[in-house]
């Protein structure tokens, strides 16, 4: 029974000690807002940079999406080349393994695609006769790889009644690579920036212990464990950590809001189809708890590493 009396003691004081911990530090922050509010914001910005470069990314994506996701292959038939042959050839085409689906545009429909383009209207009054040829719009399988697309491409050009092949999932192609070269960027961007936040949190703390270093020697010498000394320096680099997270999640909202205004004035060009995108809330909510964790690190390596020196 004393046991369990001295031990529910002991977890008390060291809840106590936490929470005074917590507080102490906070207000140690306080005390001194001018280098506390510069430390947080050199954080904030520097985590602030890979989310900006994220949400850019993301919408990047999102205007490929506007543009056509699909890796769709027109293929313009040769002049005069009639309706039978079109339908000939796209079945034909749509017999094939890799072939979703075979779409034949007549030269009437093109014809009333460019009358409805601006521009164009007016010119094609002019015209005597209809000078468009019938066009196959092949789309392939889903899951079909690059490499059978390609060959796809190659096949239909030496048919007889092509003219010519366009593949629009080139492009596509090109900007998944971009894509995946910024994506990796914004990563190494991030762990960079990190390690950057990291270091400045350490040495903040540093400073701090080192001029408090005469209290920490009488601290330790009446028998204070180092755990104990350390905590509220723990709980101050969990504050930086914390509010410069916070800070960086709010600059990326302000970055959305700055460019939903030119990226709506885009989407109009598009018909609607493009919409800016935000940072997920997972990702806005996950920031500062990372950023508390990142300060708690860097707190405790260097208050760690003082400590030993002080003893």
């Amino acid at each position: 029974m004393r046991n369990e009396h001295s031990h529910g003691r002991r977890v008390a004081s060291w809840q106590e000690h936490h929470g005074w911990s917590a507080a102490n530090s906070l207000r140690r922050l306080a005390s001194r807002p001018l280098g506390s509010l510069l430390t947080i914001a050199v954080m904030g910005l520097a985590l602030a940079l890979p989310l900006a470069f994220y949400l850019l990314l993301g919408n990047v994506q999102r205007l490929g999406d506007a543009l056509g996701q699909s890796q769709d292959i027109s293929v313009f038939m040769q002049p005069g080349q009639g309706a039978q042959q079109a339908q000939l050839l796209a079945t034909q085409l749509g017999g094939r393994a890799e072939v979703a689906s075979v779409h034949v545009k007549s030269p009437q429909q093109g014809m009333d695609e460019l009358a409805r383009m601006q521009g164009f209207s007016g010119a094609l009054k002019t015209l005597d006769d209809n000078p468009l040829p019938y066009v196959l719009q092949v789309q392939p399988r889903a899951d079909v790889s690059a490499d059978d697309v390609d060959r796809l491409v190659a096949d239909v050009r030496t048919m007889r009644s092509v003219d010519m092949v366009q593949d629009s999932g080139t492009w596509r192609q090109r900007l998944d690579a971009l894509l995946g070269v910024g994506n990796r960027v914004v990563l190494i961007l991030a762990s960079l920036l990190a390690l950057a936040a990291l270091l400045v949190v350490g040495n903040t703390v540093r400073v701090d212990i080192a001029s408090r270093s005469e209290e920490i020697g009488v601290l330790l010498l009446v028998g204070a464990s180092a755990s104990f000394v350390r905590r509220p320096y723990l709980y101050a680099g969990i504050w930086y950590g914390l509010f410069s997270g916070l800070l960086a999640a709010g600059l990326a909202i302000l970055i959305e809001f700055a460019l939903a205004g030119p990226v709506a004035r885009l989407s109009q060009t598009y018909d609607g189809k493009l919409q800016v995108g935000g940072l997920p809330l997972w990702l806005l909510v996950a920031v500062p708890i990372a950023a508390a964790a990142l300060g708690w690190i860097g707190a405790r390596l260097v208050s760690a590493w003082q400590l030993r020196k002080a003893v």
